[in-house]
């Protein structure tokens, strides 16, 4: 092991593509090699360009980011090694130009983490973005002579119908080929009107098109040094660059801000089930390991290494105790913008759902949005409860079922570090840390990063979170109390008929 080269040597000199790196886990991927192999030569980003912006401007706003800082600390320079490559998964040939294929010839490692990770995608989109965006990635690294490793980005949840989930590849249940033909071929609304006979196995296009994408890439196994990644539900950063960084709602902590601003009040799902979570820091450190791996070891055709990038049964905790811990750390760091205090709770009880829903939610939106039209400003609680309602539906699935991911692949890559890399890329320790500590920075990094709230709550919040506590007791009061007097008259009007 002394013997082999570090990580950091490794990668000197060596050129990489990455596909998502405006993505939350590209981002971390991109900020961890410039900080930790800051000897690379370049990084290529895909990246396409959005709302009257372009490629390069999109990818400069990215790294001027406070994100960005330590990079900055250690030299302003190696930003300078990241070039934006302008083009679309969605399109043939990833729409990049030819000129800039010439650029990526000396590229020896690509990691491609595009994808659309919403569950309600059209089935056509979710293809042609997923199954056929992994696809033209594929073709694309066949050209690249100097290739010594493609790293597929996949996820624990593409064989959802497995309850345990090995590091293996699965049977497929769909031909690819023909899924992305469908796709080309017919429209949204065509493809919408089959989704259920056609995917309905799945709970969603996406599970769906990123179990077709893990096969696309085991039918390139002998043609190109291919290896499948698949994390679970990459959370909030344990200590890199900064603890409790993020940059989407996405997740538990899309539960605690909804939680805390008191417009989630109830969900549908059973409170036992354990969700896998990874820190996303961890699942980059691993991630750069793995390819470390790949490519210094001698692999034979047809091998096809997949690995299970979850914590299982090191830290369960469930949906329910995440809920509670929530409603705890936001009375000790309440919101800026609470419209209520944090209540309510998970229920596996369909019907006391809807009604707890159309009470604690809709009522209340009715109301608010009434009292924001009097005072002339534009409603919107009713818009947002609808989708709220729709991101509850997407996830009952997943809030009802409990997996076992099998991660022992994954926790060797920890023992195939040297012992001069341990600081910067050792991983493991960090997967049985405090549940509680962990979710505490994440709330104070969600209010940061997410909604540019202050790390500590101003006086006025904690003021404001106080009186709303009393008005929700006296409102409470008042409801039970008129309750009480109704089930009393009808004891007293039942003894006297």
């Amino acid at each position: 092991m002394n013997d082999r080269i570090s990580i950091p040597e490794f990668f000197t000199g060596r050129e990489i593509f990455i596909t998502g790196g405006s993505g939350f886990l590209g981002k971390a991927l991109i900020e961890k090699l410039l900080r930790s192999c800051s000897t690379l030569d370049r990084i290529y980003v895909l990246i396409r360009g959005k709302k009257g912006k372009t490629a390069e401007e999109r990818l400069k706003e990215i790294l001027n980011s406070e994100f960005f800082n330590k990079v900055r600390e250690k030299s302003d320079l190696l930003l300078n090694k990241v070039t934006a490559i302008d083009g679309d998964v969605m399109l043939p040939g990833l729409g990049i130009s030819s000129s800039n294929k010439q650029l990526l010839m000396d590229v020896s490692i690509v990691i491609h983490s595009a994808a659309s990770v919403k569950f309600d995608d059209p089935l056509k989109e979710a293809i042609l973005m997923n199954a056929r965006g992994t696809l033209e990635t594929l073709k694309l690294s066949e050209g690249l002579k100097k290739l010594k490793a493609f790293m597929h980005i996949s996820t624990t949840y593409s064989n959802p119908d497995k309850h345990v989930v090995e590091e293996e590849l699965y049977p497929a249940k769909v031909n690819w080929r023909t899924a992305i033909d469908m796709a080309e071929k017919y429209s949204t609304e065509m493809l919408n009107i089959f989704n259920l006979k056609y995917s309905g196995f799945q709970p969603n296009t996406y599970t769906f098109t990123k179990g077709l994408a893990e096969q696309i890439v085991n039918d390139y196994k002998d043609k190109l040094p291919v290896l499948i990644y698949r994390p679970s539900i990459v959370v909030s950063s344990v200590e890199e660059p900064v603890p409790g960084w993020i940059d989407n709602f996405n997740g538990p902590v899309g539960m605690f801000i909804a939680s805390g601003i008191g417009i989630l009040r109830t969900a549908h799902g059973d409170p036992n089930v354990c969700l896998d979570y990874m820190p996303v820091d961890v699942a980059v450190k691993a991630l750069i390991v793995a390819v470390y791996k790949k490519c210094l070891e001698k692999h034979s055709p047809h091998d096809l290494v997949v690995y299970n990038c979850s914590t299982a049964t090191i830290r369960p905790v469930s949906t329910g105790q995440i809920i509670e811990m929530a409603k705890v750390l936001i009375k000790d760091n309440p919101m800026e913008q609470t419209f209520w205090v944090p209540g309510g709770g998970i229920t596996r009880y369909k019907y006391w759902y809807y009604f707890r829903f159309m009470t604690l939610h809709v009522l209340f939106a009715i109301l608010a949005d009434t009292i924001l039209r009097i005072s002339n400003n534009r409603p919107f609680f009713l818009k947002l409860q609808r989708k709220i309602f729709a991101a509850n539906n997407a996830l009952h699935y997943f809030n009802v079922t409990q997996w076992s991911f099998q991660n022992e692949k994954f926790y060797e890559l920890d023992k195939y570090i040297i012992p001069s890399d341990k600081t910067s890329f050792a991983f493991q320790h960090y997967t049985n840390i405090e549940i509680e500590p962990f979710f505490k920075n994440a709330l104070v990094g969600a209010k940061y990063f997410l909604l540019k709230m202050p790390l500590k709550s101003t006086k006025w919040a904690k003021i404001k979170f106080r009186i709303l506590t009393v008005l929700n007791f006296f409102i409470q009061l008042i409801f039970w109390m008129f309750v009480l007097k109704i089930v009393i008259s009808r004891m007293f009007f039942t003894t006297d008929s």
